[in-house]
C-alpha cells in the first residue's frame, strides 16, 4: 500500500468536494436523482417509499449547465483563428487535433466547457508508440503523429513538482483513464478497462488491477515506455486558478443556488400534491359509524354531526412560489457576473499588448487563458515534430453583456415594475439587443398597445 498508484493527494481531494456538486448538476435530473440524499435530504420520519417517490418526481432546472453552455457559446461566437506563424503541418493536424475526428474549433469547445464547469482542465499532447519509424516518410505512412487528449480534473490522482528559484515544473503526473479493448469472448463486442497512467519526463507507464489472491487486487504495471521529451507534455487550462494545478469552479455560487432551487422545487411540488387533494372531515361521529361517500349515495349523520371538505388556504404555496422566483433572480445575477467588466491587475501574455485589456470581463479573461493554453498545446505539437515554434491562435468571442438578453432583460423588467425605468427606455434597450425588429418605432408601438386593451399583469 505504500506505493499505491491510485492514491489521491489532498489537493485533489479538496477540489473533488466542489466537483461533486458540479458534476451532478452537469448530469441533469438523472444525476441529481442518483445522488439521492446528498442533495435532497430525507425529512425526519419520512418513510423510505415516500422519499423515493418524492425524489423520482423531482426535476432539475438546468441553470448551471445551461449557463456553462451559454458562456461557452459566447467564447466561440466566431471561429478560432490560427496565426500566420503556425507551421503548415500543425495547421493540417488541427483538422483532427485529437485523432477522434474533431477539429480545433470543436475540440476547444469541449476543453473550455470542462474548464468553466470545474475551474480547470488538462491536456496531454501524446505521441503513439510505433516500431520501425526512422524517417518522416515512415511517420506519414504509419499515420504516427502527435494528438491532444483532454483530461478532466476528476480523472487526476496527483502530481509531483520540482524546480528552483521559485519555478515549478511537473516531475510526475498521475490520472485515471478508460480504454476500449476487444472482448476476447465476443468478437462483436468491446470491454472498458480502467487503468492509471503515470507520466514523468522522458517516460511513461500504465497500471492495471491484478488479482493478488484471497479476494484482493493490486495495481501492477501493464505497459511502459520512453519519450523524446525532457518534460511532461501537460497543459493546464485554468478559469479560476487558486494555485499550481489547483482551481475552483468560477460558477460555484450559481451551483449552490441551483442545488437550493432543486430542493425548494421538490418541496413546492410535494406541497402542491398534498394541497390539491382536499380531506373529508367528519365531526361528532363515532369511529364505528359506517360512512359512505360518493355521487350515488347519501349519508345520514347523527344529531349535531357535521361533515365538510378541508382545503389548504394556499399561503404556504404562494410563499414557496415566491421563494423559487427569488432564487431564479439570484441565479441570473450569479450567472451574469462573468460578463461584467472589471479592472484587471494582471494580464495573460496574449492580452499584455492590448491596452483595452485594462478593463475586461471574467469571461473575456478566460478566453485569453484559453488562447494561452492552446498556444502551449501547439508548442508541444511542435516539440514532438522537432520544430521550433507551434505558433499562436486568437479566440474571437462575444463578451458584451448588452447582447445577453437572457441575463439582462429580467433585470430590466424588474426595474420597470419597480418604477426605476420607463417603458420607453426599456423598449429601447430591448431594441438595442436585437430582440425586436429595428424598424419598430416606440410612438407607433405605443399606439398599437393602447388599442389592444389592458395588460394581463405586470411587464
Amino acid at each position: 500500500m505504500a506505493n499505491d498508484q491510485s492514491t489521491v493527494i489532498p489537493a485533489v481531494q479538496a477540489m473533488r468536494e466542489d466537483w461533486t456538486v458540479v458534476d451532478a448538476l452537469m448530469g441533469g435530473t438523472k444525476a441529481m436523482r442518483k445522488a439521492g440524499e446528498l442533495f435532497l435530504p430525507k425529512w425526519p420520519k419520512e418513510e423510505a417509499d415516500a422519499y423515493k417517490d418524492r425524489l423520482n418526481l423531482s426535476t432539475l432546472l438546468p441553470a448551471y449547465s445551461e449557463t456553462v453552455q451559454n458562456m461557452t457559446g459566447r467564447v466561440f461566437a466566431d471561429e478560432i483563428t490560427l496565426g500566420d506563424d503556425v507551421p503548415g503541418d500543425i495547421v493540417t493536424l488541427c483538422d483532427n487535433i485529437d485523432r477522434q475526428g474533431n477539429n480545433l474549433q470543436v475540440w476547444a469547445q469541449d476543453l473550455f466547457r470542462a474548464g468553466i464547469a470545474d475551474g480547470l482542465c488538462h491536456v496531454l499532447v501524446d505521441y503513439p508508440q510505433a516500431e520501425g519509424i526512422k524517417t518522416k516518410a515512415d511517420e506519414i505512412a504509419a499515420g504516427v503523429r502527435p494528438y491532444a487528449v483532454i483530461i478532466k480534473g476528476s480523472q487526476v490522482l496527483g502530481w509531483r513538482t520540482s524546480g528552483a528559484n521559485g519555478e515549478q515544473a511537473l516531475s510526475m503526473f498521475r490520472y485515471k483513464e478508460t480504454v476500449e479493448e476487444s472482448d476476447p469472448e465476443n468478437e462483436f463486442s468491446t470491454k472498458s478497462v480502467n487503468q492509471i497512467r503515470v507520466l514523468e519526463p522522458g517516460k511513461w507507464a500504465t497500471y492495471r488491477k491484478v488479482d493478488a489472491g484471497k479476494g484482493n487486487s493490486v495495481w501492477a504495471m501493464y505497459e511502459s515506455g520512453t519519450t523524446t521529451l525532457n518534460q511532461i507534455p501537460i497543459t493546464t487550462f485554468y478559469t479560476k486558478r487558486t494555485g499550481f494545478m489547483t482551481a475552483s469552479p468560477p460558477l460555484l455560487e450559481l451551483a449552490h443556488l441551483n442545488i437550493k432551487h432543486w430542493q425548494s422545487q421538490s418541496d413546492q411540488d410535494n406541497i402542491l400534491h398534498i394541497a390539491r387533494v382536499p380531506m373529508l372531515a367528519v365531526i361528532g361521529v363515532e369511529d364505528s359509524y359506517e360512512l359512505k361517500v360518493g355521487t350515488g349515495s347519501a349519508t345520514n349523520l347523527p344529531v349535531d354531526g357535521d361533515m365538510k371538505w378541508v382545503e389548504h388556504n394556499g399561503k404556504a404555496i404562494e410563499a414557496g412560489r415566491q421563494s423559487l422566483l427569488d432564487i431564479l433572480d439570484d441565479m441570473r445575477i450569479a450567472g451574469g457576473k462573468l460578463l461584467h467588466k472589471e479592472k484587471k491587475v494582471t494580464k495573460t501574455a496574449t492580452q499584455a499588448e492590448d491596452e483595452e485589456a485594462q478593463e475586461m470581463s471574467p469571461l473575456q479573461t478566460m478566453a485569453g487563458q484559453l488562447e494561452d493554453a492552446i498556444d502551449q498545446v501547439l508548442q508541444f505539437f511542435a516539440m514532438w515534430l522537432k520544430q521550433t515554434s507551434g505558433g499562436k491562435v486568437k479566440v474571437n468571442g462575444n463578451f458584451e453583456i448588452d447582447y445577453a438578453p437572457e441575463t439582462t432583460l429580467p433585470f430590466l423588467i424588474s426595474m420597470v415594475n419597480a418604477g426605476l425605468l420607463s417603458k420607453e427606455s426599456f423598449f429601447a434597450e430591448v431594441k438595442r439587443r436585437g430582440v425586436v425588429s429595428g424598424d419598430i418605432v416606440w410612438e407607433e408601438e405605443k399606439g398599437r398597445i393602447s388599442t389592444q386593451g389592458p395588460a394581463l399583469g405586470a411587464l
